[in-house]
Formats: structure tokens, sequence, C-alpha cells
């Protein structure tokens, strides 16, 4: 497993900085490839214009992008970094309001909107939308803005957002002891044979790839944090299944990785490898078939539909949900159409 830390950034650089040591087991990888699996958003031409730099660095050396990694290799990169001030622009970015008042608002997220700024997302994000939209948002513990908690940029659905620091202290326990709730749907791959049931098993990042988390259990258990899901069968379409999920702790990818765990990727969820076709015929005509659902869901099938906390005021128990949207909808139409012809 390469051991992986990120360095803070240098104030005074504006530069993000990276440290890996390349896991004893790899094989000979050109180090712009070895390294988009490991930095998140970066492209490989961000890479090769580090290495250009002199940016990239390997036991010390620099090296260009064509170098190959070795095991047991130190490598550092130096990616510039915006100026901050420029990082939390306020944009005028519409915001789909499902509740507010003096206290708190609730969000209904499309897909495709990142939820806070990062490496290679400065803008368009959605806390550029709030901090047009609202003065004086509290910061959580990250220094973002009004976030209680996120949800991925291909996942659509509701958020919360604190308005008041009373609000972001109230909201941000409830979150994490477990008092919130939230429910999503998800479209999976295979037959789900239970009715219902319960996935257990830490989460933490994937030894190979930073992008993605992994299940660790057993002896590995430490390597990962606590996460349990609930999930309860929807509507059986044949190669596919359509669950709800409810989280009881909310461990990045938590969903995804989760029903990946027992066999059931998410649909068209590529990071995960559900992008591919993992059930069903052989023939053409059924390949054709899942292409274009996947043209009509060109993300992965999650959607947060319920969300529900106290009101760190009042004390009283909100709820809300959220309409499924059109992608998933007419995703599930066609599957619900075809499952009824296999029938």
């Amino acid at each position: 497993m390469p051991n992986i830390s990120e360095v803070a950034e240098n104030e005074d650089e504006l530069y993000e900085h990276y440290a890996f040591k390349v896991e004893k087991g790899q094989q000979p990888l050109r180090i712009d490839k070895y390294l988009m699996n490991f930095v998140e958003n970066a492209t490989r031409n961000k890479i090769q214009q580090a290495a250009k730099d002199g940016s990239i660095f390997v036991n010390g050396q620099t090296v260009k992008s064509n170098y190959k990694v070795k095991p047991n290799d130190q490598i550092t990169v130096k990616f510039e970094h915006p100026p901050h001030e420029h990082l939390l622009v306020a944009e005028d970015i519409p915001i789909d309001i499902v509740y507010e008042d003096d206290e708190l608002l609730v969000v209904n997220k499309p897909a495709g909107m990142v939820v806070h700024p990062g490496h290679g997302n400065y803008s368009g994000t959605l806390i550029n939308g709030l901090i047009h939209h609202f003065e004086n948002l509290p910061k959580n513990s990250s220094d973002r803005p009004g976030l209680v908690h996120r949800i991925d940029k291909d996942t659509s659905g509701l958020l919360v957002v604190a308005k008041t620091e009373n609000a972001m202290a109230h909201l941000s326990s409830q979150f994490a002891e477990k008092t919130s709730e939230r429910e999503y749907i998800a479209l999976v791959w295979g037959h789900v044979k239970e009715d219902e049931g319960t996935v257990e098993g830490n989460i933490g990042r994937h030894p190979k790839n930073r992008l993605k988390n992994t299940v660790y259990e057993g002896d590995e258990a430490y390597k990962g944090k606590s996460a349990v899901t609930h999930y309860k069968v929807l509507e059986r379409l044949g190669y596919v299944t359509l669950v709800s999920c409810k989280l009881e702790t909310g461990r990045t990818h938590q969903i995804r990785v989760h029903m990946k765990h027992i066999g059931h990727t998410l649909f068209n969820d590529e990071r995960y490898g559900g992008e591919k076709i993992l059930k069903g015929t052989t023939f053409t005509k059924y390949k054709q078939f899942v292409e274009n659902c996947f043209k009509i869901l060109p993300r992965q099938a999650l959607h947060a539909k319920t969300l529900g906390f106290e009101h760190p005021t009042t004390g009283k128990w909100l709820s809300f949900s959220s309409e499924v949207p059109e992608d998933i909808t007419l995703c599930l139409e066609k599957w619900r159409g075809y499952a009824k012809h296999q029938n």
C-alpha cells in the first residue's frame, strides 16, 4: 500500500503539495499515468506541465513525465495553486432552495454540481453560489462556509446548510451522533436477493487508487473508519435492482463502496466499474439497450431523496423529500420496459 500524505499548502508560494511512497509490488509505469490515480481532478496535461516546471521529484531529483516509477520510490509533487482570495469567489449560481429560515436552508443539488471548491474545481460550486446569496455564513471545521455535510458531484439531492454558528454546531453534532436521517435511492447492478439488509464494513482509501475508497475487514479493519448502510429493495428489474439506502454513518462514497462490496455496484458508476455491463446477456441488442441507458443517465444512479433532522433552535423534527431526477426516472422506465418484455 502506498504511503500517502498531503503536505499543507504553503501560504506564501500558493502551491499544493502531495507526497507518496510507491508500494512494493508496483509494476513500472509512467509517472504521469501513476499520478492520475492518486491526485483527484489532476489531468494528465496538468501533471505533464508540473514535470516541465520541474515540480515532480523522485527520491529528491526532478523527473520528466515519462519517468517510470519503481517500488519504494519517494515521490513529491508541487502543483500551482490559485491565490486564496480567488478560491471563494461569489457567483450568481441558481440554487434550488427547498426550505429556508433564519437558521438554515435545505438545498436540492443537481447532478454535476461540485459542493465545494477543491483542486481542479475552483468555480461553479454550490459554495460559490451560497456566498453570493448569503452573507457571513458560519464556517465548518474544514473552513467551508455553511457546509454541514456534502454529497458527490454526480449525486443529486438534498443538503442542509447552516446560516448561523448555532445551527452549524447543532446540525454538525446531529450528523456526528447519527441522529439525522438520510435516505438515498440507488439503481444497482444485479438481482439483490434479500429484501433488506445491512452492510457493515470499515471504509478507507483504496490502496492502489486514492480517488477510490474500499472496505477493510478482519486484520485490516484498522485501515478504515466504521461505516453502516441499511438497504431495502424497492423494485427488481431483471439485471438491475432499485434500492433504498439509509446511512447510519457518512463516509466518502459510502453507498457506492458498500454496494460494490456486496456485489451490487451502482449502475453507471464509472469510478467503481459500474459503467461496464456487469450483469445480463451477451446479445448485441442487450448491449445497445444498456448503452442507451448509460446515455440517458450519464452518471452514477444515486439520489439523496430524503433528509431529516432536529431544528437547532425550535427542537422540532424537520423532514424533507425531493423528486427523483428525470435522468434516473427515464432510465428506470427503460429498465421496467425491458424487464416486462423479458418476463
